[in-house]
């Protein structure tokens, strides 16, 4: 089973409000990025759409070394999930994103790991960029319609 880094962020502007994602693949010598952003989110949905569609590019099934800024997902990939799936999901937010990731997830072995935000880590610091960037531009396609 290969083993891959994934880097992931999300970004809202107002939370909820104009959001974006980002993530960033690397295995060996090979890099893969990319971003996507939604009109009406949380800063938590964006963060968790990042390792969604970074563990979507997947090809094959592999070790996924997970590295992001939010405590929420980390603590929720290593700890919690496995009680909100035995409690049917009860009183927690973003069901439907969580449901989709332990689907998207089954063929992988993934491990989360925190990493502070803003502290030059250089792919973290690469995909709050891309996720801010994709938010934002969001935000201003938002204007251009009213």
């Amino acid at each position: 089973m290969k083993s891959i880094c994934l880097f992931s962020d999300g970004s809202c502007l107002k939370n909820p409000g104009a959001g974006g994602w980002a993530y960033i693949l690397k295995y060996k010598d090979f890099v893969k990025k990319q971003s996507g952003a939604k009109e009406h989110t949380t800063n938590n949905q964006m963060e968790l759409r990042a390792v969604i569609e970074g563990l979507k590019a997947l090809k094959e099934p592999c070790e996924v070394l997970l590295y992001t800024d939010s405590s929420y997902v980390a603590n929720s990939i290593n700890s919690w999930l496995f009680g909100w799936v035995k409690k049917n999901f009860k009183n927690v937010k973003n069901v439907e994103l969580w449901q989709e990731y332990l689907e998207i997830s089954k063929p992988h072995k993934v491990k989360a790991s925190w990493i502070k935000a803003h502290a030059g880590h250089p792919e973290n610091e690469e995909c709050d960029t891309m996720a801010r960037d994709e938010a934002t531009k969001m935000e201003e396609s938002l204007k251009c319609k009213i």
